[in-house]
């Protein structure tokens, strides 16, 4: 093996943390997952508003017909329901008390750029100060918790886990034949033998190796286009077999949100979406098994879509949209937080759905339930945050 080869074969060594231990097996029960919905989703026909007569008035080819219609939306409480694809998946997890969810929450950013929201939620710090892009919110998690197991299933790093804690990324469509062989990493396990890194090289490419078993017999289901919904099933299972043995704090993304041109209403493009994101979410709780009473999921988008149908039979960028909370633990079977009347005066700049739960401050109630965190340690993760408690967990 010559030097080139030598250091690109480094590279590929499993990461560790700061303190030169292994991200791996978590130190809590407490399980966390992140999913990101890139792209904006239209929550507005996610959690229909039943009783607002503006919603249908506002949009005459995509709304979702109210409970008790032929394919209606399916009745959570008098004001809110679900989208009629999720019936089967998510709806079952509502009435169960496994699901809730969060409407009129988001960032206070009001670019409406799909990539600047997007950042601001990966790097939870307060929008209208300096920016520190090497800082996300769950890399400071990770290291409040002392360096849990954390992994994003993702090609790249994403921002949300950049920044001094080192942790591994795995894009699951990509599993394959690993990129140093057995004789190779005898080569490098022995330049370590009799030194200080011997232990965390030795047990990297036992993780390595455990994450490819884990893997690779799926391998070609996976090739579907894993960071769309139509894949999310098959990944879902992975990602919670990984999860339950392995790591505590998870970040998957999916795209194919942005619904400009012919985003449909009971059926069409957004509720194909919807159904398979469902039946990966399902999934992934089945998948967890006992797991899944210590799991929490948290389910966002970078913003909502405007509240009125555009001439394309879709929606544009808008602003506030809506959270979803699912797990075994959880007090669900609630649409929570602060809410108002669905009317064209209560629009945001008339054309969005308002914010009214500040996305920091409700991820930061959900953190500091779920792992036990005092207000120092959530104070390193959501810097000068007054924490929501939804009375979630």
């Amino acid at each position: 093996m010559n030097r080139r080869d030598l250091l690109k074969a480094l590279a590929a060594v499993p990461l560790f943390g700061s303190a030169g231990s292994l991200l791996a097996a978590p130190a809590t029960d407490a399980r966390l997952l992140f999913v990101f919905l890139r792209g904006g989703y239209d929550a507005n026909n996610l959690l229909v508003p039943t009783g607002s007569d503006f919603y249908y008035a506002s949009r005459p080819n995509i709304a979702i017909p109210k409970p008790g219609a032929d394919n209606g939306a399916l009745a959570l409480n008098g004001d809110w329901a679900l989208h009629p694809a999720l019936r089967d998946s998510i709806y079952p997890m509502f009435n169960s008390g496994d699901a809730a969810f969060i409407p009129f929450a988001g960032t206070t950013d009001l670019s409406r750029s799909h990539f600047e929201t997007q950042d601001s939620i990966e790097l939870g710090q307060e929008v209208t100060g300096r920016r520190d892009f090497r800082s996300g919110f769950l890399n400071r998690l990770a290291q409040t918790l002392n360096a849990s197991g954390a992994i994003a299933f993702t090609d790249q790093l994403p921002l949300i886990f950049q920044g001094g804690l080192q942790v591994p990324n795995m894009a699951l469509r990509s599993v394959g034949k690993s990129g140093i062989d057995a004789r190779q990493s005898q080569i490098i396990a022995s330049m370590y033998q009799g030194t200080a890194l011997q232990a965390p090289v030795s047990e990297g490419f036992v993780v390595r190796d455990d994450v490819a078993k884990g893997l690779i017999g799926e391998m070609p289901g996976a090739n579907r286009n894993a960071i769309s919904a139509k894949g999310f099933e098959l990944e879902a299972q992975r990602i919670a077999r990984l999860m339950k043995d392995k790591y505590n704090i998870g970040f998957v993304d999916v795209g194919g949100w942005d619904t400009h041109v012919g985003q449909g209403a009971v059926s069409g493009y957004l509720a194909g979406r919807f159904e398979e994101l469902g039946r990966g979410l399902a999934a992934y709780a089945q998948e967890m098994g006992d797991s899944w009473r210590h799991t929490v999921v948290v389910v966002v988008s970078e913003f909502g879509r405007t509240f009125r149908e555009n001439g394309n039979r879709g929606t544009d960028h808008g602003h506030g949209s809506v959270f979803w909370v699912l797990g075994g633990s959880i007090q669900g079977k609630q649409v929570v937080g602060e809410q108002m009347a669905i009317t064209q005066a209560n629009l945001f700049q008339n054309r969005d759905m308002p914010v009214l739960n500040e996305y920091r401050a409700v991820l930061g109630g959900l953190l500091q339930r779920t792992f036990g965190l005092n207000a120092a340690q959530l104070n390193q993760v959501f810097a000068g945050v007054k924490p929501m408690d939804l009375g979630l967990v």
